[in-house]
């Protein structure tokens, strides 16, 4: 069975202008990507799990705030390595300068029989949508499509 994900895309008007949060993965793997890493929000769930409840949960051990407001489904998606994702689209605010992860372990380098610790999101940004567009992941892309035809937003 393919891994699932919940997941939370918060949204602003920001001046007239639709903006969307991302956030960057941690850690050494992601630490000199950009264009393509960028995400919602997200996490595993389990069978037999609130799946809402999960993506916020997910949020707010990632950002270290959990959200709050009126979740909109957005629907699920496939990203290339088969997990499924599931998300929830909110309309909200988010300091970035107040985010605050749950970290992991790795042995790092690896096979040096070191561990490190790594925040599990090492920043948050808020972009527009074609800024979005370019920095998501790409299957995850469709979530800000989805979330713009949900809203009805025009571009100005």
């Amino acid at each position: 069975m393919p891994r699932r994900s919940a997941g939370i895309l918060m949204y602003r008007n920001d001046g007239g202008e639709l903006r969307v949060l991302l956030v960057h993965p941690g850690g050494p793997f992601w630490a000199r990507k950009d264009a393509g890493a960028w995400s919602i929000p997200k996490g595993e769930y389990g069978d037999g799990e609130d799946v809402l409840a999960c993506a916020r949960r997910e949020f707010a051990e990632e950002l270290g705030r959990a959200p709050e407001g009126e979740f909109r489904e957005l629907g699920e998606i496939t990203q290339r390595a088969g997990k499924r994702v599931t998300a929830w689209a909110v309309d909200g605010g988010f300091d970035v300068d107040t985010l605050v992860s749950n970290t992991f372990e790795l042995e790092w380098p690896p096979k040096s029989g070191r561990r490190q610790s790594f925040p599990e999101v090492d920043r948050a940004a808020w972009f527009t949508v074609q800024q979005a567009r370019e920095k998501i992941l790409p299957a995850q892309a469709e979530f800000i499509d989805r979330l713009v035809a949900l809203v009805g937003w025009q571009s100005r």
